[in-house]
């Protein structure tokens, strides 16, 4: 394994106590690491735990010891920056500083937060740490293009929110099943559920590397808010996909499985994508849930399984922008009373994607980068054209 590695800030031990909380508790133990890989010079990825019921950036290191979630939550992170290595390096750092800032500006010091604020706090943080790369990125031009994913998650009881814009991941693992919460916002993943596309033929597709969306890249994203409701149990990983583009979901449901802690599972993790290869930067965050504040697994429960939040009232509208386009027409990739809208617009599983030529697969790894121009414009003259034909219909 590549000595690079860097761990997760350690809490004092003074700081492993409980949190004021008025209920059973909430017990977890987190890890985060990162690893510049076999093939890269630099890491471009960024990572951050944070605690914010006792105003702690970092990460309690794993070695037996349990944190009790406080009324202000957690948020947990993974961005994988883009555009040159001190370009991304920027992008993913702007990310991770920008999102922990926001979500914690004006947390109200004995209130504990409700679902509904702590996800707001976190699609907005997404959307500013967006904004702010892009504004960045204008005023400087040697670091035109820069951009990074951001998979972002927040807990607040028992509910984990996830903001996602890019490729990297989120899992929950529960009886030993893992399932992948969030959806992967690149070229390869639309072809799949367009099925045009193998999971298999997948593994080796010459595109693979290109995202439809990445904070920095436009002035505004559509982030993908879903969520899950952890059970006793529950294990959490985020990870960047030098991850998850290394190693297969089912050896990473085995090695979650298998660890202890979430120290060892990050850390045998890195080791397997760095043993497969390491083609790019790897990036993992591990988290395991217990205490009475979970309730057990029941067979009542719904399955694991990517599920779309919609908050209420949201005052700022979404506009249909930049590569934001793509993302909401296939997906709705946004909130309030504009998703509402676009729910009904049917996904575009023919049409654009047919007309994409499909070229012939190889081994090679390629670096991430934003959608061609080529495919966006002719994403956008179908989007407009579906959008238009909706309208139409509904006079």
């Amino acid at each position: 394994m590549s000595e690079s590695i860097d761990e997760a800030q350690s809490l004092p031990s003074t700081d492993l106590v409980e949190a004021p909380v008025s209920r059973s508790p909430i017990i977890f133990e987190v890890q985060g690491l990162t690893d510049v890989g076999r093939e890269r010079e630099h890491n471009e990825d960024n990572f951050v735990v944070a605690d914010l019921s006792r105003g702690v950036r970092g990460g309690p290191v794993s070695h037996g010891a349990s944190v009790v979630l406080g009324g202000h939550g957690m948020i947990l992170a993974v961005c994988d920056g883009m555009g040159g290595a001190a370009a991304g390096e920027v992008a993913s750092q702007m990310a991770i500083d920008v999102i922990h800032q926001h979500v914690v500006d004006g947390l109200p010091p004995e209130l504990s937060l409700t679902r509904d604020d702590i996800a707001r706090r976190l699609v907005r943080a997404v959307e500013e740490a967006g904004f702010r790369i892009f504004e960045a990125a204008r005023a400087d031009r040697s670091r035109r293009g820069m951009g990074t994913t951001a998979t972002a998650a927040a807990l607040v009881d028992e509910m984990l929110f996830l903001a996602q814009v890019g490729d990297s991941r989120a899992y929950v693992l529960r009886d030993e099943r893992l399932v992948q919460v969030t959806r992967d916002q690149s070229l390869v993943n639309q072809l799949i559920e367009a099925g045009q596309l193998t999971e298999e033929e997948a593994e080796t597709f010459e595109h693979n590397n290109i995202i439809l969306q990445a904070l920095g890249t436009s002035d505004h994203v559509q982030v993908d808010l879903t969520y899950a409701e952890l059970r006793a149990g529950d294990r959490v990983m985020l990870c960047s996909d030098g991850l998850s583009g290394m190693i297969r979901n089912e050896e990473i449901r085995k090695i979650l499985v298998a660890a202890t802690t979430p120290a060892e599972a990050s850390r045998i993790l890195i080791e397997r994508a760095n043993a497969a290869g390491g083609h790019d930067n790897i990036t993992v965050v591990v988290a395991f849930f217990d205490g009475g504040g979970l309730r057990p697994v029941s067979p009542s429960d719904l399955p694991l399984a990517y599920r779309k939040y919609a908050l209420p009232e949201v005052e700022e509208t979404m506009t249909l922008a930049g590569s934001g386009i793509m993302a909401a027409a296939a997906d709705a990739f946004s909130l309030g009373t504009t998703a509402e809208r676009l729910r009904s617009t049917p996904r575009m599983q023919t049409g654009v994607f047919a007309a994409i030529p499909i070229p012939a697969p190889s081994s090679e790894p390629q670096p991430r980068e934003p959608l061609p121009r080529s495919i966006l414009a002719l994403l956008v003259a179908s989007i407009i054209a579906l959008l238009a034909a909706v309208i139409y219909s509904r006079r």
